[in-house]
């Protein structure tokens, strides 16, 4: 227990002026700015994930924040696989050939497509479910060629 040396009275104490809604925005792909990027622990403490803040740019909604999780370790393998082929994505989608650093994610801008999911529990959510290039933004990262070009025709080739 600790006293506040003073007595409060709630008559007294402005209201609140937060309007925040809490709903999930439609279904849809939304322009999106990473606002925030870290790794936590499950809740079983047995894997990892990236927690990703994404502050809505547009077409509509702006301002709205959603949140997404990326699996990076799952005992579940295709709980991991999902999550490493979405953190793919998303990284194609801001430029980066690569992340030591959830830090690196921040700022990146992008196109998310967001679902509904259901919840009679904890009330209905978003779920981001995929990620591209915003059209004139940062280009994708290409692949690297493994071998480089040859300028022999193939054996099927006719001359």
């Amino acid at each position: 227990m600790a006293f506040l040396n003073t007595t409060f009275n709630a008559d007294e104490l402005p209201a609140s002026q937060n309007t925040n809604d809490f709903s999930p925005l439609p279904e849809g792909w939304y322009t999106a700015n990473i606002s925030g990027a870290e790794l936590k622990d499950t809740k079983a403490g047995n894997g990892q994930y990236i927690s990703v803040q994404y502050s809505v740019t547009g077409p509509t909604h702006q301002g709205r924040v959603v949140f997404g999780n990326l699996n990076i370790k799952n005992p579940n393998i295709k709980a991991e696989e999902i999550g490493r082929q979405q953190l793919g994505e998303l990284m194609r989608a801001i430029g980066l050939a690569s992340v030591s650093d959830t830090d690196q994610l921040i700022g990146g801008n992008l196109s998310i497509n967001l679902k509904i999911r259901k919840s009679d529990q904890y009330g209905d959510s978003n779920d981001v479910t995929r990620f591209k290039a915003l059209s004139g933004g940062v280009p994708v990262m290409p692949k690297k060629e493994t071998s480089a070009p040859s300028d022999k025709s193939p054996p099927w080739a006719t001359k």
